[in-house]
């Protein structure tokens, strides 16, 4: 399966660490189209050359070839905001994960019935929601 990661980059990096260790895990079974999310930097080196609009231009099309959307979204992000609202557009599946104890979710996420919305309150929780999610 293709999965598109979505995680905060310009928005705050203090998850950056989770979202590669959360890519590392998905890989197991899974391409991750979006593995740079990962990266310690602020701007992924994937990205270090490329101009605003050759990176939308890059995420949408792997957001229209992936078969499903996860994001980690307790870092708020205008970028992830917009991919989610694409993602519905282009009707691909997208999980929602956030640390309960760290976020709450905007209202256009948590009351929009397309998206399925997972809190958790320690990494351990979200990596038994993720598993059951793919199936590992």
């Amino acid at each position: 399966m293709k999965l598109y990661f979505a995680g905060s980059i310009r928005g705050g990096r203090a998850d950056a660490a989770l979202y590669a260790r959360l890519i590392a895990r998905m890989q197991r079974r899974h391409r991750v189209l979006t593995e740079h999310i990962g990266a310690p930097s602020a701007f992924p080196t994937v990205e270090a050359d490329m101009t605003d609009a050759e990176i939308w231009k890059q995420d949408m099309a792997w957001l229209r070839e992936c078969d499903l959307v996860i994001a980690e979204c307790t870092t708020p992000s205008h970028g992830v905001g917009y991919e989610l609202a694409m993602a519905q557009q282009w009707n691909k599946p997208v999980h929602i994960f956030y640390d309960a104890r760290r976020a709450v979710l905007s209202a256009m996420l948590t009351g929009d019935p397309y998206y399925t919305i997972h809190p958790y309150e320690s990494e351990e929780a979200l990596i038994a929601q993720l598993d059951a999610l793919l199936e590992e």
